[in-house]
């Protein structure tokens, strides 16, 4: 007894069961964070996270410590950052950043337990068995933002109703391209709107895709939902106002940094949500019993500053639809 006694007051005393026994060499348990996105655009998600922590009795550097690997949008990086944290022994895997990171480390170990966040659907990738079961190691949250671009086309088209065809901006390395891509396309077919498709996962790739958005004089503009946009939001934004293009987003951080309009759940929710359960299962719980989570709220914000220097005019229909109009 006083053994044990002496090895939960080392590991903060936030352990136990099967996790606590593989920490019992470090003087408090290790997770590991992989994301697909960088620490720059993060830090918010970060807060929220160490929030739903702190919520299960868990303080970073006091209680828990954390291991952090980034790829930076590059999504070819994921699967030898999530070896490396499997090969440290970490006790759990913080997956986030989109579906590239939660599949890479899925396909890096199957006992270790993962808390994934993605856009989509994770029996669809492979990830789970169902929502309310998962089964296996994995459980997490998906903020259905790769299912929203209908919803975004929809009002995309309702703000700029006189552009003669709309582009539509997609990273051919992101693995819900595809089904966004269709998404994309049945609903302008919906709206009987012509369609204009750039590509792109490089820098270079992005400047050319704005390029070729002026000159196939698109009216607008939507982002699809993908996590090396958000990794590269200010030249995004930027390249949209040089173009002069009414620009669609998924997240409201773009319109705070002067996108003119986004329409998504409020992510930071999910990453607190995901800290929680990160907790539950340091405390014994296992990922196959924790359902997957999912938004209940999203939220349609508007810029109105950015909307004059395009000239364009914001009906007062959408202004009084809008969570939050930026002025």
């Amino acid at each position: 007894m006083q053994r044990r006694k002496f090895i939960s007051l080392l590991c903060g005393g936030a352990v136990a069961g099967p996790i606590a026994a593989r920490g019992q060499q470090s003087a408090m348990p290790v997770i590991g964070w992989m994301s697909g996105r960088s620490p720059a655009d993060s830090t918010h998600l970060l807060e929220a996270f160490r929030k739903g922590l702190h919520d299960t009795g868990y303080v970073e550097g006091e209680s828990i410590s954390i291991e952090y690997r980034w790829a930076q949008g590059d999504y070819g990086r994921l699967p030898e950052l999530a070896s490396d944290l499997v090969n440290r022994g970490v006790l759990l895997l913080i997956a986030v950043g989109g579906e590239p990171s939660a599949i890479a480390a899925k396909q890096a170990t199957s006992t270790i337990p993962i808390v994934f966040g993605i856009g989509g659907d994770p029996v669809n990738a492979g990830l789970v068995a169902s929502f309310n079961r998962p089964g296996g190691n994995a459980t997490g949250y998906t903020l259905l933002t790769s299912q929203m671009e209908p919803k975004r086309i929809g009002l995309l088209h309702e703000l700029v109703p006189t552009a003669s065809s709309l582009g539509a901006l997609v990273n051919p390395t992101f693995p819900p391209a595809v089904r966004q891509l269709a998404d994309i396309e049945n609903a302008t077919k919906t709206i009987r709107q012509s369609l204009f498709v750039a590509r792109a996962s490089t820098d270079a790739e992005l400047t050319a895709a704005f390029a070729s958005f002026v000159q196939q004089r698109v009216g607008a503009a939507l982002i699809a939902a993908d996590p090396y946009f958000d990794t590269r939001r200010e030249q995004i934004i930027a390249l949209a106002a040089q173009a002069q293009l009414p620009t669609m987003y998924q997240f409201r951080e773009f319109v705070v940094a002067g996108g003119l309009i986004s329409y998504g759940p409020s992510y930071t929710d999910s990453y607190t949500q995901g800290g929680i359960y990160a907790g539950r299962i340091l405390r014994g719980a296992k990922p196959a019993d924790l359902p997957i989570l999912q938004p209940t709220k999203f939220e349609m914000v508007i810029n109105l500053k950015t909307a004059n220097s395009l000239g364009l005019n914001i009906p007062n229909s959408m202004q009084l639809l809008a969570d939050e109009v930026i002025e």
